[in-house]
């Protein structure tokens, strides 16, 4: 069974890890950079990505998480998650994780008020999926090598990029498991290929 950890510095981690535990995989609340070494895969939650970056500052998570993804570990960011991943961001000069090929844009699709639910086709994932925007940034442009796994009303909001995967949903906040089932079979070919 492959251990999938979800970094619980802020946001929504409880909801990640039922949901990774009903894709058949162990889920693990990250609280120390230890923890990092004992896993097969990283959901970087939604939240509020400037406390998120302070937080993973204060707790040193910056190196570790970048050492992480380079060991070809599979990372998915969700929401704020995404924007953390993301190599450029609209708007700032530097990233924060900055190790995925996608360039996001934050609150794209307003405030808090202007959260809501949509069915998109997910790539791989699912033919119909009902995905909750909250706040939610976009992906504005891809790499060469990243795959566009679901766009709405034009904008593209989940993507894949090798072992790193993006979306500006929040994909804990249903019963529907098909996208963590997607980042949880990329954590065991990851896995089977380092064995």
């Amino acid at each position: 069974m492959v251990k999938v950890g979800v970094l619980g510095l802020q946001g929504a981690v409880r909801e990640h890890i039922r949901s990774i535990e009903a894709s058949g995989a162990e889920g693990v609340v990250v609280k120390k950079v230890e923890q990092l070494s004992e896993l097969d895969g990283l959901i970087l939650p939604g939240g509020e990505s400037t406390t998120m970056r302070r937080l993973i500052d204060r707790y040193g998570f910056m190196e570790p998480l970048r050492e992480f993804g380079g060991q070809g570990k599979p990372m998915f960011g969700t929401c704020a998650g995404l924007i953390m991943l993301a190599k450029d961001i609209v708007g700032y000069d530097e990233p924060h994780i900055g190790l995925m090929d996608i360039t996001v844009e934050r609150n794209s699709f307003g405030r808090q008020k202007e959260s809501f639910e949509a069915d998109l086709a997910v790539k791989g994932a699912a033919d119909c999926y009902t995905a909750v925007f909250i706040r939610a940034p976009h992906i504005v442009s891809v790499g060469e090598n990243t795959e566009v796994l679901a766009e709405y009303e034009g904008r593209i909001v989940a993507a894949r990029d090798r072992h790193y995967l993006g979306c500006s949903f929040h994909p804990e906040l249903t019963d529907d498991h098909r996208l963590t089932e997607y980042f949880v079979h990329m954590a065991e070919q990851a896995k089977l290929a380092h064995v």
